[in-house]
């Protein structure tokens, strides 16, 4: 896709500077983002989507984004690991929330959907906030108007892939289903990494597979450890326009306590930051993070590596757009 470039009179958009207004003060947005919903001159874009009514177990993800939001008032503009100032490159605003109906996922969907045209039409990259994981279904049918089906990289301790809960075919537990059949995801690019945890039966990965997914257990992962695993996930999903979702619980929660579905066992905080880095070359054109749930939450540890995963995913754009 050709760039988009900015016009020459566009503001270019960066945080407070923590040197001259303290990082206590201010309204809450991510990083200190300016809140803009025009965008003109913007590259990336931080939405909340606050739903969290589409659980199978606990509830709390509406709180997600705001919790997330005040986390990364610490986070700074230059990232050392992979050696770039982000804002030199990418323009980036904080647009509020998705105006979401709770209780309601199918309505929620239609206004998720709207909510992301509007970025997505400005050819911005959107970086939403959840929120349970059933978001992505309404963030995938935004993108397929705009890019037609894309490749997937799920960083998950669950597949998603069930077919319903209590005969509710719209969960957290099934929008990759539903997102494959409606086609908006291309399996043959498609891949989930950290997958764990006590099932219903062998069937439940199967079947996963079966939809054509490439699937990365846990412990395979962590037996052949990142500098193995990436190569492969970077080779599956290709060339092609590509979105990331990050479901907190990808991580073991002795890293990340604050999520609605913990699976002992997992990657830590570091090797989820490895694994974002190690996704510079892709052509990614959106991302989300999903399942914080702050109540469960102690000292900020799920919302800091959460605000910290949302700024490795806009340093990949910065490096996308320093590179051409």
């Amino acid at each position: 896709m050709p760039e988009r470039r900015r016009p020459a009179t566009a503001p270019r958009y960066r945080p407070v500077d923590a040197m001259r207004a303290a990082r206590f003060t201010g309204i809450g947005t991510f990083m200190r983002l300016p809140n803009v919903v025009d965008m003109t001159g913007v590259d990336a874009a931080f939405i909340g989507i606050p739903f969290d009514t589409a659980v199978s177990y606990r509830i709390g993800g509406r709180f997600g984004p705001s919790a997330i939001r005040e986390a990364s008032r610490l986070l700074r503009p230059y990232n050392v690991e992979q050696g770039i100032e982000i804002f030199e490159h990418v323009s980036a605003v904080d647009a509020g929330d998705v105006a979401v109906i709770p209780g309601n996922v199918l309505a929620s969907y239609a206004v998720i959907e709207a909510g992301l045209r509007s970025i997505l039409d400005a050819g911005v990259i959107p970086l939403a906030i959840g929120g349970d994981h059933s978001i992505t279904l309404g963030e995938l049918r935004a993108l397929f108007k705009r890019h037609g089906p894309v490749g997937l990289i799920d960083f998950d301790s669950h597949t998603d892939t069930w077919d319903s809960y209590w005969g509710e075919r719209y969960t957290h537990g099934t929008w990759c289903r539903r997102a494959i059949e409606e086609g908006l995801i291309d399996t043959a690019r498609a891949v989930q990494l950290g997958i764990r945890g006590s099932l219903y039966g062998p069937e439940d990965r199967d079947g996963a597979r079966a939809l054509g997914l490439h699937l990365i257990p846990t412990e395979t992962l962590l037996e052949r450890g990142v500098d193995s695993v990436l190569p492969e996930v970077v080779e599956r999903v290709g060339k092609g326009p590509v979105f990331l979702s990050f479901d907190i619980d990808f991580v073991d929660p002795g890293f990340a306590p604050g999520t609605g579905t913990p699976e002992v066992g997992g990657p830590s905080s570091r090797d989820a930051l490895r694994l974002v880095r190690g996704l510079r070359e892709l052509d990614l054109v959106g991302f989300d993070l999903v399942e914080v749930q702050p109540q469960y939450d102690h000292g900020e540890v799920t919302s800091l590596l959460a605000g910290t995963l949302l700024h490795e995913f806009l340093t990949l754009i910065a490096l996308a757009r320093r590179a051409r």
